[in-house]
């Protein structure tokens, strides 16, 4: 087994917004990071909730998978706490230490500890703490090898008015542009600009914790992963099965050739992740992986490791179920439930869902299938599924997608119940509030 040590690095709703991926939000520490290691442009969780997409990272196996269909703090857990990144490192002699963010345990059922950690520092998970705890780790000269997640709460919303985790002013909105998926309004770009000072923030404290990293000695030797679990926390965005809302940042620095400032179109999903620690780390795959190790792509032995990613919703606030399949060209999804509009809770509150509540969000129609051209359609807003000159390409899709969920034991296959657990706790579909 190598004895690389490894940090975990991420964050709650950025999805690719950041500096690297060419947006005006300036996080000089995370371009730091990628021109010193690889960027992954066409990176995509698993879910584009936040437990279940943490679940899928950390165990390599999708959603419904590993049991963690909704939110933790809503009552939902994993099926097999010792299927986690962390439990499989502990067993082969790592020290695992948390501090912050990590949302796939809630102290109302499990304590951070059965998912793995041999420590929790802390979790704290504002823009300070972390990085102090970080720093006072490594000045004990832990002994290798050490796996230290590192998880902040920004640029997650805040308050029932949707405002964002941070603690600099916004700049002058007047000189920003909104997301693509949202119109150039004066409240759209005011909420952009909230945003746009979280994740500042947030990589001023990501730089601390990689300062520390490099002032102790640790940086040739520890493999540094930093994400996001999906998409930002806009309408049609978070929560949905576009690249909104499953595109990720995903950029790694260290052992395993993640060097260089290299940059590729590969698509590959957060569900592979933990086989390509396992190559780095010279451990055994377990039985449980479902995705493919990046070892291959990086070492320039193939141009891509997937032809296709998978992604999932099946509850956020409200119950919302939807599968999708991602080719380089297209993109299938299938709404499952009939609700025939939009879901209003699984939308964070702030300034531009109230605005296109205003004009008639709730009003919207929610189709059984979607399919987008990817190449002739990046915002995925014209429906395809419909089209006859596309029927062979949905079928295709459709069919592919049934195989997946047959392959992992969905239970929507065949149109089955979506499970319920014990504690759940839901918000009714057809109010506004989450």
């Amino acid at each position: 087994m190598s004895k690389y040590n490894v940090l975990y690095l991420h964050c709650h709703d950025a999805g690719r917004y950041i500096e690297p991926y060419g947006y005006k939000v300036s996080t000089p520490n995370l371009q730091r990071l990628a021109e010193e290691g690889m960027l992954f442009r066409q990176a995509h969780c698993a879910n584009p909730t936040c437990s279940p997409s943490r679940a899928a990272l950390l165990t390599g196996q999708a959603a419904h998978s590993s049991g963690m269909l909704g939110l933790a703090h809503r009552g939902w857990t994993l099926n097999d706490y010792g299927q986690t990144w962390m439990s499989v490192l502990r067993a082969h002699g790592y020290q695992t230490v948390l501090t912050g963010q990590q949302h796939i345990t809630h102290h109302t059922t499990h304590p951070p500890e059965v998912a793995g950690y041999s420590e929790v520092m802390g979790t704290d998970n504002g823009f300070d703490s972390p990085p102090q705890l970080v720093e006072e780790f490594l000045s004990r000269r832990p002994q290798d090898p050490f796996f230290l997640d590192v998880g902040f709460h920004a640029p997650h919303r805040t308050g029932r008015l949707g405002d964002f985790k941070r603690r600099s002013e916004p700049k002058d909105d007047r000189y920003l542009m909104p997301p693509p998926t949202l119109p150039d309004t004066p409240e759209t770009r005011r909420d952009f600009a909230l945003y746009s000072a979280a994740v500042e923030d947030m990589d001023q404290s990501m730089g601390r914790v990689l300062e520390s990293l490099d002032r102790h000695g640790y940086r040739d030797n520890t493999l540094v992963i930093c994400t996001t679990d999906h998409g930002i926390a806009f309408p049609h965005m978070k929560c949905r099965l576009t690249d909104h809302g499953t595109g990720v940042m995903l950029m790694l620095r260290g052992p395993g050739g993640f060097s260089g400032g290299r940059v590729t179109d590969a698509l590959v999903s957060h569900i592979d992740l933990f086989p390509t620690l396992c190559d780095v780390l010279d451990i055994e795959h377990p039985d449980w992986l479902q995705g493919h190790s990046l070892r291959p792509l990086v070492r320039g032995e193939v141009d891509t490791i997937r032809d296709a990613v998978f992604a999932e919703v099946n509850y956020h606030a409200s119950a919302e179920p939807m599968r999708s399949v991602r080719t380089p060209r297209w993109k299938y999804i299938r709404n499952y439930d009939g609700y025939p509009s939009t879901v209003l809770p699984n939308i964070d509150n702030g300034a531009s869902k109230q605005f296109l509540y205003d004009a008639g969000l709730g009003d919207r129609v929610r189709p059984a299938e979607e399919l987008y051209d990817c190449y002739f359609d990046p915002q995925e807003v014209c429906n395809r599924a419909q089209d006859e000159s596309c029927a062979a390409i949905r079928q295709a899709l459709a069919a592919r997608l049934d195989k997946w969920m047959r392959e992992t034991d969905d239970p929507l296959v065949n149109g089955g119940p979506l499970p319920v657990c014990p504690d759940m706790v839901l918000t009714d579909p057809g109010t506004y509030d989450p």
